[in-house]
């Protein structure tokens, strides 16, 4: 997979914001969230300028009642956010099987290599495929928010998918403009259950490691 150097996504996405914008127009976006803590700054900043539908597909997520509890709070906090914007909820099935049959045969992978590739993949193809049969101009995700995580890659894939299916991914890094700050402070402020390792098996091991 191609991935373009040197590209700063914050600026693609405020382009792309801009234009919309000055043509009166408020598409609708298919967010894929990975976690409540992780959609709170992005739904803040994005709700202004989209109709958004969060989709809650994490096959990822270890053990079960963790996917619950997340799966919860993410409901809990849009429910909270209502009364202020129109945000939608699609929650995936839970099927863990899709996740370890993507990552077979790179259970040693460290954290942020291959193994996660493939999660990145899983999740966002499902979000295009939502995104299209709900009629969406975008889609994108959370993950990009994470200073963990690698939003050259992440875009990629997006970009790739979007190719794959013919439609729109909103390019994003939404860690910029201390996005993952304002994460932590509207966690505090709605009382966010934050999770202390990514959510699969492999990075749970991980975080209990000494």
């Amino acid at each position: 997979m191609e991935i373009k150097a040197n590209v700063n996504y914050q600026k693609e996405l405020d382009k792309i914001i801009l234009s919309n914008t000055q043509n009166n127009f408020i598409p609708k976006l298919l967010l894929h969230s990975c976690c409540a803590p992780c959609s709170s700054y992005v739904l803040e900043y994005l709700s202004k300028y989209f109709y958004i539908t969060v989709l809650y597909f994490n096959p990822n997520i270890y053990p079960e009642n963790e996917y619950y509890k997340r799966v919860e709070e993410q409901e809990r906090f849009i429910n909270s956010l209502n009364t202020i914007y129109p945000i939608s909820l699609v929650k995936g099935n839970y099927n863990p099987k899709l996740f370890y049959d993507v990552c077979k045969g790179l259970e040693k992978e460290k954290e942020g290599g291959k193994r996660c590739e493939q999660c990145f993949k899983l999740r966002l193809n499902e979000a295009a495929i939502y995104a299209i049969r709900l009629g969406c101009d975008y889609f994108t995700t959370t993950l990009t928010i994470s200073p963990m995580k690698n939003a050259k890659l992440i875009n990629g894939i997006g970009n790739e998918i979007s190719q794959k299916y013919g439609i729109n991914y909103l390019p994003s890094d939404f860690k910029k403009k201390n996005g993952y700050k304002r994460s932590i402070e509207l966690s505090k402020e709605y009382n966010l259950y934050r999770q202390n390792y990514c959510g699969c098996v492999f990075s749970l091991n991980n975080s209990t490691e000494v």
